[in-house]
């Protein structure tokens, strides 16, 4: 479509005195087309385009932002720039209302609400935008009819002011009004404004060649055209400074090109110089055009080398999403695990710029569906597992039940152990409804402290009477200590009286408890050691005199018991060995590993002592042996 200056005011050339001789060179258009050509076909992207809404700017707002934002930009510009805005927003409203209609439909179903009555909300956002849009289509229309009616006037002005300066070229000579009449058909011409773009080719080629017909057969005052040629030499030259200043002067190689544009259009209508001039303006214009476009060229080459960048990146942002959406999973610890990783991606997706036009609606569309149809295989997960959470919280109910019942008892020990077993139950129940969730838990917790508050209180009374049991214990200590067995006729009944009192005095501070009671058994162990060793060597005279007793038959028995019992001590001793590893876990491990322990070392001592009464067996068969080959 023309603009309002597309007219030329003369031909390049230069006139002779006499009309006969009068002759008039001109620059061809084809030369200058092909300049400004350069500067409209190389442009691969435009500056607003960055600047104009998209969906992927908008995809962080709500409903009803949106919806204001539509109504400011009704309010701040016309209707004739908004239709990319319009459909941005759009797609960016209807995006989000998808979005929110899909989580209160979910919100409804979580809560038990039926899916065939489910009603969806009413949402007076998205009325407002449907107002609004009329608001903006019918401000449309009316531009686009008020457009229409002013090109067909302006086409009609330029068609008149053609016939007009035909009847000027069939007229008689009338030197400088004649001029004049020219001059102000020019400056109608300039005035009348754009035309349908159908008719602006033919339209102003036909104005360009009657213009030449003027100063073809018009014969003009010499002064007045002299004045004319020097006037358009001064405004070209000073076009030609102008085009050289972009390239120092703007900060912008965008607003560079912009400029050099209307530079151009100025430069096609202004008329023609001197011939002599006429070469060297046009190369040196035409220069300052070239590097300005190249600048130009290399700017947008840029940004389609970062675009490109940016769409790899997002390509591999894809890639992770579509992993995530194709994972299986089976707990909700692992869902929300990949929800914070998938938001993660987001929060990148949204540092990285656009991607190359061809491609950016594309790359969004693949990154929106593979986050779509990972949020709705969690939903479907979710609901799945109503069934199952409605069982769980069946059963920390009765567990909540369970630790109330103990709550008020006084038997510590075993309320303990009890409640104990009860937390470690309700670990082991899944997940209840995020809405039932706390008040459970607020409930159990309750309970079990409430017994906890209970026991602390109790037992902080204590304090003063395990205190008097430590001393009462360490005296008890140092008598098992000065006792000899060799000084009693009864050591063994002597050392259970140790054990009863030891039992009957109570309990000791926690934290002397330990340390006390190891010392007490290792002093009634090293007493019960004395007192085995003397037993020991009475009880292997007795086996020996036993084996002489009896027949062969029986010794054989008695062996084979002996054998027996060994492997069933073998069999014990692993078995606490094992135990060892696993009460180290629990909470008073020290003294339960110490009590295997010592079971441990009295099974090996019994498998000592059977083991030598294998050998005691072995060594008088042996004998027995060597007795019958000698006779």
């Amino acid at each position: 479509m023309e603009t309002n200056d597309l007219n030329r005011t003369a031909p390049e050339g230069q006139f002779s005195d006499t009309a006969e001789n009068t002759t008039v060179t001109t620059a061809p258009a084809a030369q200058e087309c092909a300049c400004q050509s350069q500067t409209t076909a190389g442009e691969p992207l435009s500056e607003d385009a960055d600047k104009a809404l998209t969906p992927e700017k908008l995809a962080d707002k709500s409903k009803n932002e949106i919806v204001a934002i539509f109504a400011d930009l009704l309010e701040t510009k016309p209707a004739r720039e908004l239709r990319k805005e319009v459909e941005a927003i759009k797609i960016a409203f209807y995006k989000a209302h998808k979005a929110e209609s899909a989580a209160h439909r979910d919100a409804y179903l979580a809560e038990g609400g039926e899916p065939d009555a489910y009603k969806p909300v009413i949402d007076d956002s998205e009325n407002r935008l449907k107002e609004l849009i009329a608001v903006y289509r019918d401000r449309r229309d009316t531009y686009l009819k008020e457009l229409d009616s002013a090109l067909d006037k302006n086409l009609k002005d330029k068609q008149q002011i053609i016939e007009e300066l035909k009847e000027l070229i069939a007229g008689s000579e009338i030197m400088g009004s004649t001029f004049n009449a020219f001059r102000e058909l020019q400056r109608r011409w300039r005035e009348s404004g754009p035309v349908p773009a159908s008719h602006s080719k033919d339209i102003w080629e036909t104005y360009h060649l009657h213009v030449e017909k003027f100063y073809d057969y018009i014969k003009i005052n010499k002064e007045l055209r002299d004045l004319d040629l020097k006037k358009n030499y001064e405004t070209k030259l000073a076009l030609c400074e102008e085009a050289e200043s972009l390239l120092v002067n703007e900060s912008s190689v965008i607003e560079a090109f912009h400029r050099l544009q209307k530079l151009h259009e100025q430069w096609r209508e202004c008329g023609p110089v001197g011939a002599e001039y006429k070469d060297v303006l046009w190369e040196r214009f035409k220069e300052a055009s070239t590097k300005i476009n190249k600048a130009h060229q290399e700017h947008f080459d840029a940004i389609k080398e970062e675009q490109q960048r940016n769409l790899n990146l997002k390509n591999e942002l894809c890639t992770k999403a579509e992993e995530l959406a194709a994972m299986p999973r089976d707990t909700r610890s692992d869902w929300d695990k990949a929800s914070e990783e998938l938001i993660e991606i987001q929060k990148v997706w949204k540092t990285i710029g656009f991607a190359p036009k061809r491609d950016n609606t594309r790359i969004y569309e693949r990154f929106r569906a593979a986050c779509d149809s990972f949020f709705d295989k969690k939903r479907e997960f979710f609901l799945t597992m109503k069934d199952e959470m409605e069982n769980n919280m069946q059963a920390k109910i009765a567990l909540c039940i369970a630790a109330e019942a103990i709550a008020q008892s006084s038997d510590w020990k075993k309320s303990t152990d009890e409640l104990i077993a009860l937390q470690a139950e309700w670990k082991k129940i899944g997940a209840v409804s995020r809405k039932q969730s706390d008040a459970i838990w607020k409930r159990f917790r309750a309970a079990c402290d409430t017994f906890f508050n209970r026991k602390s209180e109790h037992y902080a009374g204590l304090e003063g009477q395990y205190t008097d049991n430590l001393n009462a214990k360490k005296a008890l200590i140092e008598e098992i200590r000065a006792y000899s067995p060799a000084d009693s006729d009864s050591p063994l009944d002597k050392l259970k009286e140790f054990q009863r009192r030891w039992t009957e005095i109570g309990f000791v501070p926690v934290k002397e408890k330990d340390a006390l009671y190891t010392e007490y058994r290792n002093l009634i162990d090293a007493r019960f050691a004395e007192i085995r060793g003397g037993e020991k060597e009475r009880r292997m005279e007795k086996f020996k005199a036993r084996l002489k007793d009896g027949d062969d038959r029986h010794v054989r028995s008695e062996r084979d018991k002996l054998h027996a019992r060994l492997r069933q001590i073998e069999g014990d001793i692993t078995l606490l060995e094992n135990n060892i590893g696993f009460f180290a876990k629990s909470k008073n491990a020290e003294a339960m590993v110490e009590d295997v322990r010592r079971k441990i070392a009295k099974s090996k001592e019994e498998m000592q002592i059977i083991i030598e009464k294998i050998k005691i067996i072995d060594t008088e068969n042996k004998k027995q042996q060597e007795e019958n080959d000698k006779k």
